[in-house]
This record gives structure tokens, C-alpha cells and sequence, in this order.
């Protein structure tokens, strides 16, 4: 496993787990970052990233992100 930052761009990730605290998980679940969902990166800028995820790109913080593991 390792965090959602450090994957491939372009290249599609199963999420194993959502950390950080109770606030910021429920924020990443709503957005649609649950383990065993796909996640993949589709470009790092200025340290923010921009996945696709549940057929929807969002942009997160790299801080959010590193809460993510792939």
C-alpha cells in the first residue's frame, strides 16, 4: 500500500483505506474515496491532484491525499 500521491499518473488504483480524522474521512467518503473503489490520477499541480474517481475528477490537497492508500 502506499498513499494516492505516490501512484502512477494515468494508471487506475484500487483504494485499500481512507484515513485521517472521523471530519476529513466522511469528507473523502461523500466524495466518493471508499475502499475497494477505483481511483485514478490524472495530474499533479502546484501539489494538488486531480483524480477521476466514480466517473467524476475532483481535486484534492496533497494533505487529503496522502490519506488515501492505494
Amino acid at each position: 500500500m502506499m498513499p494516492l500521491p505516490f501512484a502512477a499518473i494515468g494508471e487506475a488504483s484500487i483504494i485499500r483505506k481512507v484515513g485521517g480524522s472521523p471530519e476529513m474521512k466522511r469528507h473523502l467518503e461523500d466524495l466518493g474515496f471508499v475502499a475497494g473503489g477505483e481511483v485514478t490520477v490524472i495530474s499533479a499541480i502546484g501539489g494538488n491532484l486531480i483524480v477521476n474517481v466514480k466517473d467524476s475528477r475532483v481535486a484534492i490537497s496533497r494533505e487529503m491525499a496522502g490519506k488515501i492508500l492505494v
